[in-house]
């Protein structure tokens, strides 16, 4: 993806958010220049990966393929006596016309929340004990309290407000109603590790080649400088 397309993406998410009265953590302020005097008290953000994320799976093709996000809280699997959370928090943005491809999670367990906007499309499918995708099988939902089966492959529909809980190796994509407009998805969840404990179907990059055409608006959670008088 180019620099002025990423900026161009956050700086989309951050308008949303504010047309629906969603307040950001400071961290999600913090310029490129305030990163580079920010020290140890902020290691949390560093380590955590928490703060602006963005993917294109790789494609290319940011308007059809990806999305933008944020991560507010989460633990760390790497050093977990050090950051001891055992949940994550974030919100999603999606535009009309962009997907998330199909995956699951071997660990994560979480719930997606339509926060506002449009009507968010999950299609599920369960997984067989060789990790494909069973064609087949009928599907649990569990959605606010509800619990109900479903043929596979079907999607479900979520409006504002509404949740759906996925359960690991649980393969989801999403999609977005056409005609409904964007959407916010909060994701409340296990802690995240998206290095870790994605399996895509079919296989998709997660973190997006940038070719660098324009400053940065904002450090993508990926770019953080170690803190001042450290080697990166």
């Amino acid at each position: 993806m180019k620099r002025s397309e990423i900026n161009a993406a956050l700086r989309e998410m951050e308008a949303f958010c504010r047309k629906l009265q969603v307040s950001l953590p400071p961290f999600c302020a913090f310029t490129p220049e305030d990163w580079g005097t920010l020290g140890h008290e902020y290691d949390e953000i560093r380590d955590c990966g928490l703060g602006w994320d963005i993917t294109d799976y790789g494609k290319g093709d940011f308007p059809h393929f990806g999305f933008s996000l944020i991560t507010l809280r989460n633990g760390c699997r790497r050093l977990p006596e050090k950051y001891p959370q055992v949940y994550a928090e974030k919100l999603l943005y999606l535009r009309e016309g962009q997907y998330a491809p199909n995956h699951f999670h071997w660990l994560k367990s979480e719930d997606i929340i339509n926060r506002g906007g449009g009507t968010v499309l999950i299609r599920l499918f369960r997984s067989r004990p060789d990790e494909s995708i069973d064609e087949n099988a009928p599907v649990e939902v569990i959605s606010d309290g509800r619990h109900y089966t479903v043929e596979a492959g079907m999607q479900v529909a979520l409006q504002p407000g509404q949740s759906i809980h996925i359960y690991p190796r649980l393969y989801h994509d999403f999609s977005l109603l056409p005609g409904s407009g964007p959407v916010l998805l909060g994701e409340v969840s296990q802690v995240n590790d998206d290095a870790l404990d994605n399996r895509f179907e079919p296989p998709v990059g997660r973190f997006p080649a940038i070719e660098e055409d324009e400053a940065p608006y904002r450090l993508l959670c990926t770019e953080y400088p170690s803190a001042p008088g450290e080697s990166d």
